[in-house]
């Protein structure tokens, strides 16, 4: 779907997507107006609005450092009492949330740029990747197969489940099903007699890098929310934030949590190849003068032996999809 948008009369409209990119008369007003893809449109409504709420939630709280222990806590500024809906909040994109990470790369001189909508989980990304890290042994190959498709473009696939069990049909079934619910997939058929979903996939770039990886950082960010918030504790969150060195050296950073204010917890993601970049977080590591249990790569698909062996060859920590929980818990007991 694209959108028609006029930005002298405000005039507003669905067009067919293949006039996505073209400048055409508005009908009201005869003003040049663009069209855009609708999903990329209203994600930079989204960014713009995020950034306007976090500066209100600024304004909005003149005692916010006198009160940062209670921001801090389990990482939103409502009453500990409530029940905070983690999967539909945007408690994690306000600045007093993660001001204290803020404050750890200042006192070693670094600058940070935050992503609010990487923090914000109003929309489903979060929900879909933590169906599907959770059940990552049942649903690999349906992700396979989308990202097959992607790099091949093709628009539609079919996904022949007739020699999965019941269990495995079931859970296939309704995460396919979730992708249609939450627009992920353009269609969803099921024939129950053939066994085999058919799905038409969305071309957004957002849906394409989601199932190229970005749903990794997304499972593992939401899973230790859920952790250390469940403990009750102290803790700073952010992520796909980006550190500015001193020298200009920029580095993107997947997901980083603070602990007590004073524990820091890195995580990498990598769902792909990892071996050309193990140098690169060996230096980066050390420039941050994180101490080596704490500097996580976590790689999508690595068993145990393959996570201790790489541990005991470099200067991070290897970890997979299945043990990062248990790591990390045992550092922050």
């Amino acid at each position: 779907m694209a959108i028609l948008r006029c930005n002298n009369c405000n005039y507003l409209r669905e067009v067919p997507n293949e006039h996505v990119g073209k400048t055409v008369k508005c009908p009201v007003c005869e003003h040049p107006a663009p069209i855009h893809d609708a999903v990329t449109l209203v994600k930079k409504v989204i960014e713009k609005y995020q950034l306007l709420l976090g500066k209100y939630q600024e304004l909005d709280q003149p005692n916010a450092e006198a009160d940062e222990d209670s921001a801090l806590v389990s990482p939103n500024i409502v009453s500990r009492d409530k029940v905070l809906d983690l999967h539909n909040t945007t408690a994690m994109t306000n600045s007093a949330q993660f001001k204290p990470i803020i404050d750890w790369f200042k006192n070693r001189h670094i600058e940070i740029d935050v992503n609010l909508q990487a923090l914000d989980t109003q929309g489903f990304y979060d929900e879909v990747a933590v169906e599907l890290g959770d059940n990552y042994d049942v649903l690999q190959p349906v992700l396979d197969k989308i990202k097959k498709a992607q790099r091949s473009d093709y628009l539609s696939l079919a996904l022949n489940i007739s020699n999965n069990n019941q269990k495995e049909i079931k859970t296939i079934t309704e995460f396919c099903r979730n992708l249609y619910d939450y627009a992920f997939v353009a269609k969803y058929f099921y024939n129950k007699k053939d066994k085999r979903i058919h799905l038409t996939l969305q071309t957004a770039p957002s849906i394409i890098n989601f199932f190229n990886g970005e749903w990794l950082e997304w499972y593992v960010f939401m899973k230790l929310v859920k952790v250390f918030y469940d403990k009750k504790g102290l803790f700073s969150c952010l992520r796909s934030f980006v550190v500015n060195f001193p020298n200009e050296d920029k580095h993107e950073i997947d997901i980083f949590f603070l602990i007590n204010q004073r524990m820091p917890l890195f995580i990498e993601c990598k769902s792909g190849e990892f071996r050309s970049m193990i140098e690169k977080y060996n230096k980066l590591r050390k420039r941050l003068n994180i101490d080596k249990t704490h500097f996580l790569v976590l790689v999508l698909g690595l068993n145990e032996e393959q996570t201790n062996g790489l541990t005991n060859m470099h200067d991070v920590t290897f970890v997979n999809e299945t043990n990062f929980i248990e790591h990390i818990t045992q550092l922050s007991s």
